[in-house]
């Protein structure tokens, strides 16, 4: 799935390209780019492509197929509401579609005549998983899951049961807390609930073992919210009580992040910052230095395909086998060839607490060490749980590069509480949000101007979403900024917990909820908003009108304090935006905004 990085009007596009993982043919366009296509996937022929499209309705996808020989796309459904997922089973005449139920008469009454009050629990509209048989078109819903949300299905190799991810509701809260599993046999419809799974469950697979056929999937590591990922297994006999849910990557330092099931022997998974081999299950197959996501595999595992990003190179597929090196297929940016980037370091350094930090370092374009010391942006990621890799670092948001073509040497440290170093290492941040993971940002900061890169009166920090939060929360602390971005970030955890998408894991994040209590609070202390009368430090605040995750309230109530003490800033919301910027102008706006804020405040 190809497409731009940012759209041009109300609704994405993107376009289906196919690849010969051996070379033997150029990429190949699929469709034609001008509908949102996505989730391909392979019939088991391999003579089909399955995949979603709006081209029917813009903005409701519908499934749709594309010979890989002829080109000829076919659509497979016009199911009112659309379909939100599907997966081509063995049986070549049945596709199984995750959708919810079609409207009623009812429904579409009050629709049009506006009788639409929303009534918490009533005429909740889960996704279901539904049975499509390509011969005569008849759709059938077995009763799976009851009325639990279906988010994944799986199909095991031998027999064709499928496993099923459910939540108890669409809701993210609390549905991604409340995960099941279930099995299905679609030719006899017998099914099976197999209880809970881990919070925050995603990527099930099956794999094949010396005991029978297992389940495993990647999970928040509990019993806290805040954390690494694990990946989990448990074993699913014919019949009788399933097993234990294990932790098979416990104690280790690796962060997985995807399954891939092979049709024989174990699964493949994807980590950060490469496999730890302590581990008892795990043995490392392959390296990328750099950022590697969308893994895939072919279906006995002896090839694999990934995107994957270095320092100077952007996203492309790659793939070859899967114990072998992996060779570019693709060639999506070539325009980016000929622009100078800054030099790209790797960081490793200790925090104050002796803990073993690492970051990247991303020098003025054209310059080196012995030029400095030059002005020094900090950019925080996002998450926590999320981490600065060694890639390409140039987004839409502030970004590395794009700062360091304007002449800014840039710090992207990765602090306590991110991924790539184990569970011990991410939940450390449990309850303290902006406490030690700062220290850490400052140490790095006072390496940089130890060493001569970064001048101490020269600084600035900015960030989006946690990233954001990290921003606000420093120039409470310090004066020592001259400028700070403050992009989707967090002014008032307990605010957060009760609006955002994720509330029980944002309050798992600040230590307490707003309810526990008249306070003061946990998360009082770990706010932004707290320390607003401290703030001297120039800030430029972002933020998307429609964000569900940090609602545009947490930039009102940070421009209003700052209103009120005097502070020097720009409030800028971003029509139509969710929490990620999405429209090209808007995209655009980010990028030539933030970088005329340092340039004012930093020289």
């Amino acid at each position: 799935m190809v497409a731009p990085v940012g759209r041009p009007g109300d609704h994405p596009v993107s376009e289906l390209w196919v690849a010969a993982v051996n070379e033997t043919a150029s990429p190949r366009r699929l469709t034609s780019g001008e509908a949102y296509d996505s989730a391909p996937q392979w019939a088991g022929d391999s003579l089909l492509i399955y995949f979603l499209s709006d081209r029917a309705g813009r903005g409701t996808a519908q499934l749709h197929r594309v010979g890989l020989v002829d080109g000829v796309v076919q659509a497979v459904t016009c199911w009112a509401g659309g379909v939100s997922g599907h997966l081509p089973l063995a049986d070549p005449n049945l596709v199984v579609i995750i959708a919810a139920d079609e409207p009623s008469a009812e429904d579409d009454r009050r629709d049009r005549e506006r009788d639409d009050a929303r009534v918490w629990g009533e005429r909740v509209r889960p996704d279901r998983l539904r049975l499509l048989d390509l011969r005569s078109r008849k759709v059938r819903t077995p009763d799976a899951c009851g009325d639990r949300h279906v988010v994944e299905v799986t199909q095991r190799p031998d027999d064709g049961m499928l496993a099923i991810l459910t939540w108890s509701t669409p809701d993210v809260d609390p549905g991604l807390l409340e995960p099941g599993l279930h099995l299905l046999d679609p030719g006899s419809g017998v099914t099976r609930d197999l209880g809970p799974a881990a919070a925050d469950a995603s990527s099930l697979v099956w794999w094949s073992a010396d005991d029978g056929w297992h389940l495993a999937y990647v999970a928040k590591t509990p019993p806290a919210l805040v954390g690494g990922h694990a990946v989990f297994d448990v074993t699913v006999p014919m019949s009788g009580p399933v097993g234990g849910h294990r932790n098979l990557t416990a104690g280790t330092t690796v962060c997985p992040s995807t399954l891939v099931q092979v049709d024989t022997g174990p699964p493949l998974v994807l980590v950060a910052d490469g496999l730890d081999p302590v581990g008892p299950h795990l043995v490392e197959v392959s390296r990328v230095d750099g950022l590697a996501t969308s893994l895939t595999t072919s279906r006995h595992g002896d090839a694999v395909a990934a995107v994957v990003s270095t320092s100077y190179k952007p996203g492309n597929v790659h793939a070859g086998p899967t114990r072998g090196p992996l060779t570019r297929l693709t060639d999506l940016r070539p325009e980016l060839r000929d622009i100078q980037w800054g030099v790209q370091e790797r960081l490793s350094y200790p925090a104050p607490d002796g803990l073993t930090l690492d970051g990247l370092l991303i020098l003025p374009a054209g310059r080196s060490r012995k030029d400095g010391p030059f002005p020094l942006v900090t950019v925080v990621h996002g998450g926590p749980y999320q981490r600065h890799a060694d890639r390409l670092q140039l987004g839409w948001h502030p970004s590395g590069q794009w700062l360091a073509t304007a002449g800014y040497a840039v710090f992207l440290p990765n602090p306590r509480g991110g991924q790539g170093h184990g569970h011990e290492f991410a939940v450390r941040v449990a309850g303290a949000v902006g406490l030690d993971e700062w220290t850490d940002i400052c140490a790095g900061i006072d390496l940089l101007i130890a060493d001569g890169v970064a001048d101490p009166d020269r600084l600035g920090i900015g960030g989006w979403s946690h990233g954001g939060f990290m921003a606000a929360w420093a120039v409470g602390q310090t004066d020592r900024f001259k400028a700070a971005v403050m992009g989707a970030g967090i002014s008032d955890w307990g605010m957060l917990a009760a609006t955002g998408e994720e509330g029980p894991f944002e309050a798992a994040l600040a230590g307490s909820s707003g309810w526990e209590g008249p306070g003061p609070h946990r998360h009082d202390q770990l706010s932004p908003i707290s320390y607003a009368s401290n703030v001297h430090t120039p800030v430029l605040i972002l933020h998307g009108e429609n964000d569900t995750n940090v609602p545009v309230s947490q930039a009102q109530f940070y421009h209003r304090a700052l209103r009120r003490f005097g502070v020097e800033h720009e409030y800028v919301v971003y029509p139509r935006e969710n929490h990620s910027i999405r429209e090209r102008n808007h995209q655009l706006d980010v990028l030539h905004r933030t970088r005329a804020w340092f340039n004012r405040w930093l020289g």
